[in-house]
């Protein structure tokens, strides 16, 4: 897995999986519940698979730029 981006906004992250999955790519989040913990000096992480991260970035940039 590879990071595609970090972000403590989680109506963000909660878009972008979803964008990401009607496009047929898997993500995971890691660090979600470090940010409970730790407050914002970590963020969570979202992740694809290597063979996706070029995609998954195609992907992200579409749908920010709407």
């Amino acid at each position: 897995m590879k990071e595609l981006l970090r972000t403590s906004d989680i109506v963000r992250l909660s878009y972008l999986r979803t964008v990401l999955n009607d496009a047929g790519i898997d993500t995971v989040v890691l660090d979600a519940g470090a940010g409970a913990l730790w407050g914002s000096a970590i963020s969570p992480r979202l992740m694809v698979d290597e063979d996706d991260l070029a995609r998954a970035r195609f992907v992200v940039d579409q749908a920010e730029g709407e």
